[in-house]
């Protein structure tokens, strides 16, 4: 216990950098002028750092967020980021001093739940975390994939202009917030986020590219965007044969006619023989817009947006459900922060949670209903891994039967 835990202090934020630096193997050294661009983006009042003798060996940080839920209303989240611990520090109990810290003061501002990206599986599921969201990657050999490289534009007689970053500054936010008014999963974005994604603010550890942006604007529509997609290209030929590929860096789309044609267009692209899709939600129509759906090999299937909830009337009130029913979880937190028994009565029209004594359908500890709060994980699945227990037979079902979502969990965004 003789290393110090607590916030960091202005004068120590170049050394918090360089323990964050080094606890995700990057080039420890950091410019005054990196500590400069990035201090604007930092709440140092929720930026702990774990300091023996002078030093700083862990790194621990968190934010204000918004997370849209099932049926599109957002609720206050806590999100976490930029954990680390020194190797010279590990096993001592630094990561759950600054956790119990942060979960503890989330709790009291009322933040519904925290949210994070897990670098390294096994290591939040004891902090009540639970994996709420997949990714999927897949890299698409267009030769195979059999789009039309003559392709001349959308089918649905819109059209794709190339732009550049400042319009996508202008243009950006208002189609994102579309997206996060119907995806589950997805998160906020600020001004300052736009203006570093589109290279206005650049941060010396950031290998930047100027990416290509495209926008897609429908026929007979008003001007407003559906589409956006910003890719970067490797141009590489081989015995003056073309093998170039193009990674995309993310994409947004308000309709499937609009996702269609951002894909069809990025396909025809003279020359790119190789598309990487970038991070996409596991169910994402992306192969099936492909006359020949095996061109799109997967390339990462993993686990990626963690949630953990702090406040569970308010979580399970916060989204919707498509049928009426009632559940009574009894709800196992070694933290203390969120545990308890629960009667959720749930309809399409609203639903109510509340503190009861009555005997519970499911007994399950609060991160597997982290897992399971976005509808994207099975009741019966864990039920089958002894992770939750039924009370009452076909109680999982019956939780699956509220719960689970037609179309998976997503979120676009690395925090």
């Amino acid at each position: 216990m003789s290393t110090e835990v607590r916030t960091v202090g202005d004068h120590e934020l170049r050394d918090w950098m360089r323990a964050m630096a080094t606890g995700f193997l990057q080039e420890p050294e950091i410019s005054a002028e990196e500590v400069e661009a990035r201090r604007p983006g930092i709440d140092l009042d929720r930026t702990q750092g774990a300091f023996d003798a002078g030093r700083c060996v862990g790194t621990y940080r968190s934010f204000d967020q918004l997370i849209t839920v099932v049926g599109g209303g957002a609720v206050a989240a806590n999100a976490v980021s930029n954990v680390t611990v020194s190797p010279t520090h590990r096993r001592r109990g630094l990561l759950s001093r600054m956790m119990e810290n942060d979960q503890a003061s989330a709790k009291e501002r009322g933040d519904v739940l925290s949210t994070l990206i897990a670098a390294e599986y096994p290591i939040y599921g004891r902090y009540g975390f639970g994996p709420a969201a997949w990714t999927t990657e897949w890299e698409v050999d267009v030769a195979r994939a059999g789009v039309d490289p003559r392709w001349a534009g959308p089918d649905d007689g819109g059209r794709i202009d190339l732009t550049d970053g400042a319009e996508v500054r202008k243009l950006g936010p208002e189609l994102h917030e579309r997206l996060r008014a119907v995806q589950h999963g997805v998160v906020d974005r600020t001004e300052r986020w736009w203006r570093r994604s589109t290279g206005e603010i650049r941060v010396a550890s950031d290998a930047w590219t100027e990416p290509f942006y495209a926008i897609h604007r429908p026929a007979g529509g008003d001007g407003r965007i559906d589409g956006l997609l910003v890719y970067t290209a490797r141009n590489r030929w081989e015995a003056k044969r073309p093998h170039c590929s193009a990674k995309v860096r993310g994409m947004i789309a308000a309709t499937p006619a609009a996702e269609r044609a951002l894909w069809h267009f990025l396909l025809s692209v003279d020359w790119i023989t190789t598309v990487l899709s970038g991070s996409r939600a596991p169910d994402d129509l992306l192969p099936l817009f492909l006359p020949d759906p095996r061109a799109a090999r997967i390339t990462t299937h993993a686990d990626f947006l963690w949630v953990r909830l702090l406040d569970v009337p308010r979580a399970l009130e916060g989204r919707t459900y498509p049928t009426a029913g009632s559940l009574v979880l009894d709800v196992h937190d070694a933290a203390g922060l969120a545990g308890g028994r629960f009667r959720l009565d749930a309809s399409p029209d609203g639903a109510s949670c509340t503190p009861t004594t009555a005997t519970a359908d499911l007994t399950l500890p609060v991160g597997e209903l982290g897992a399971l709060y976005l509808g994207d994980e099975s009741a019966v699945r864990l039920a089958s891994l002894g992770r939750v227990t039924e009370e009452r037979a076909g109680a999982a079902v019956r939780a699956d039967t509220l719960l689970r979502t037609s179309r998976r969990a997503w979120c676009p965004d690395v925090f």
